[in-house]
């Protein structure tokens, strides 16, 4: 295999994943695109852009508060504004850093009010750094804010621009680093589907799949489970989206979708299954379901363009939505890094009228889905794949290429009980000669359609 999986140790005797080449690379990409586009800064407060661009973290508690902010002027090093005794922190410890680690405080998502003057504080700290560097007439891209602080920028005189698409465009293209850290975090998730596969079985609910997978992560030392999408029987179509108490049933499907970050590094990461054993319909979904990733896999390599990958994919007519925007993120792909969804996203939704050429270095998830012709199960695969030289390679290991039965194998008198059969079967031929006697006994007609 071209990409290695590490332990998770340093050592001195194996070169592994390198942070400080991590933490240069990122920000020269980012300074690069910065220098070529027309803005005189950037101001960040996207955790995974702060993150990206100064090579911190203070937990993900922090990541939807908005509360952390760097600034990244042309030809200046960053500066990183944090929550309390956080910046403190990184001086210490955060040799990249420094004394550009600074204390500074937004309004944490309205929860301080405007009146506080918090935004004009901001717009003050930001404007005497800019005034510094002879850019306080410059543009200044922001990638997600406050309208407070917006509102208080502007005063200032200073120009906003959008600076989000210059950050999704510096994380298009991994480093090497960071594939290897996205390759470990799909392990991880491996191993979280390889406990669940041993616990599932009849009676077993959804949110405790959801704990068990969660420990699992955590225990191999996963920083943040964001969500563990826990979907079985009748639930299955349409996707709803978030797990339930429901508990599992023989013949079941269920799938799941593992989404957690290591080092920041994100998975989105499907799996089906069903429990105990599969109804035909069930069985025929899923191979439709394989067969479409499958096709949109084998045409990623370099060159290709994101057109060409979803064009393999159903019309939303063609598994009962009206349209590709009622249908959108079942048959989907998206770049995948400190982000779940980064660029660029593949979907019939937008990938026609704007597509993407594919390039060394990009990271996609791939997912399908297909529902049952029973009307309420449905089959949903997702696999990783990275964009590599000469082709590609899949970095989601758990085995999918067919459909994986849970849970104990039942026996009867005549041996073990299919795999594959119906949840109600169909009358034997001595059933039905009874039913026929009967009628005939009892004067009453019976015909198939009764």
């Amino acid at each position: 295999m071209a990409i290695k999986t590490y332990g998770t140790m340093a050592v001195d005797w194996e070169q592994r994943i390198d942070f400080d080449r991590l933490r240069r690379e990122r920000l020269a990409r980012a300074k690069a695109l910065l220098a070529k586009s027309e803005m005189g800064a950037l101001l960040c407060f996207d955790m995974n852009n702060v993150r990206y661009i100064t090579a911190t973290h203070i937990g993900t508690w922090a990541q939807d508060k908005n509360s952390r902010f760097t600034l990244l002027a042309q030809n200046a090093e960053p500066i990183l504004w944090d929550f309390g005794s956080a910046a403190k922190h990184h001086q210490l410890h955060c040799p990249w850093l420094g004394e550009r680690s600074r204390a500074g405080i937004a309004l944490l998502r309205g929860a301080m009010s405007p009146e506080t003057g918090r935004a004009e504080d901001v717009a003050k700290k930001i404007k005497t750094e800019l005034e510094k560097l002879g850019l306080q007439n410059e543009p200044v891209g922001v990638d997600i804010i406050e309208p407070p602080i917006l509102f208080a920028l502007q005063k200032q005189g200073i120009k906003i621009v959008d600076g989000q698409q210059l950050m999704s465009d510096a994380r298009v293209i991994k480093t090497q680093d960071e594939i290897a850290l996205l390759n470990h975090s799909a392990m991880m998730v491996d191993a979280a589907y390889d406990e669940l596969y041993r616990a599932m079985k009849p009676g077993m609910r959804e949110n405790e799949a959801v704990g068990l997978v969660s420990k699992v992560l955590y225990d191999m030392g996963s920083e943040y489970v964001e969500a563990v999408n826990a979907i079985s029987g009748e639930r299955c179509s349409p996707h709803p989206h978030v797990f339930s108490d429901r508990n599992l049933r023989p013949g079941d499907p269920v799938y799941y979708d593992i989404l957690h970050s290591y080092m920041g590094y994100r998975t989105c990461y499907y799996r089906t299954f069903t429990i105990g054993y599969a109804p035909h319909a069930m069985v025929d979904a899923y191979k439709r379901c394989r067969d479409y990733i499958d096709a949109s896999i084998e045409l990623i390599r370099p060159g290709r363009t994101t057109a060409q990958v979803c064009s393999v994919w159903p019309k939303a007519k063609e598994f009962g939505f009206p349209d590709e925007e009622a249908a959108f993120a079942l048959q989907f792909g998206h770049g995948i890094g400190l982000a779940i969804w980064e660029k660029p996203v593949i979907s019939r939704l937008v990938s026609m009228n704007e597509e993407y050429v594919l390039k060394p270095g990009m990271v996609f998830a791939l997912e399908t889905f297909w529902p049952s012709t029973d009307g309420w199960s449905a089959a949903r695969i997702e696999e990783e794949i990275i964009v590599t030289e000469t082709g590609h390679e899949v970095i989601t290991r758990f085995p999918a290429e067919e459909l994986l039965v849970a849970g104990q194998r039942y026996y009867t008198v005549n041996g073990v009980l299919p795999t594959t059969r119906e949840i109600e079967a169909p009358p034997s031929g001595s059933v039905r000669e009874l039913v026929e006697a009967s009628a005939r006994g009892e004067g009453v007609a019976v015909s198939n359609d009764d």
